[in-house]
């Protein structure tokens, strides 16, 4: 299972919020390069960066702190936020992004990320699936949908969508352990999807249980920067 800390992204800096809550930010960093370089230092390969102005504005932002990640570290990046029409994808590759996520885009216009899935590849597409109550939410969480959850996975999977991440957005920032349950069952449903859990993390001792039920990697944001988990922890636990 991969481990895949956060860097969330307000004004160029390193925030984290509760629950999508952009009223509820603290901000950890001024320089989310140092950040990725302890990550980088401490044997972690993967990263996850969110473009929260971007989720926001629907269009990409923060891309030139992408490009500084891209470029100063060796970290394999996935990127999010504000993905909405080509041209957002196409920037976020060209700054370096490995993988980007798209999840509003893919709810509210399908059609175009299921032509994306087959220019780009699956390998670097990933589905965003944001839910809370199993209904898929929307632009930066701002928005809630009908869409279920269940249903949003498999229509896209069919389309040959292969990665995606899961945030239970009830679960992100509270430190109160991730929905492991929905998780599991999900796996049953698509097991032959790469499904990535994001949201409640709280220690090394909720990482056991979601690389046991096969999820190919896991999300961690606060309970790093809350010292939650220590890097060495996940160096070890990555082992």
């Amino acid at each position: 299972m991969r481990i895949i800390p956060a860097i969330d992204i307000i004004d160029g800096k390193c925030v984290r919020l509760t629950q999508g809550d952009y009223e509820q930010k603290k901000i950890y960093n001024e320089n989310p390069l140092e950040v990725a370089k302890e990550f980088q230092d401490a044997g972690i390969q993967y990263l996850h960066v969110v473009d929260l102005d971007g989720a926001k504005a629907k269009s990409i932002v923060n891309w030139k702190t992408l490009e500084t990640l891209a470029n100063q570290t060796q970290l394999t990046i996935d990127f999010g936020g504000g993905i909405k029409k080509e041209e957002d994808l196409k920037v976020a590759f060209n700054s370096g992004a490995a993988q980007v996520t798209v999840g509003s885009a893919a709810a509210q216009d399908p059609e175009s990320f299921f032509t994306w899935l087959k220019a780009y590849g699956a390998d670097k597409i990933i589905l965003g699936a944001d839910a809370k109550d199993e209904k898929i939410a929307i632009n930066g969480w701002q928005e809630s949908t009908s869409k279920d959850l269940t249903a949003f996975l498999g229509d896209n999977h069919e389309q040959g969508a292969i990665y995606s991440v899961i945030t239970d957005i009830s679960k992100d920032g509270m430190l109160e352990g991730p929905a492991t349950d929905l998780y599991a069952r999900l796996m049953k449903e698509f097991p032959e999807m790469k499904l990535i859990a994001s949201g409640g993390i709280s220690g090394i001792e909720d990482l056991q249980p979601l690389k046991d039920i096969g999820m190919d990697g896991v999300i961690i944001g606060k309970a790093i920067y809350e010292n939650r988990i220590s890097l060495k922890q996940l160096e070890e636990f990555a082992l």
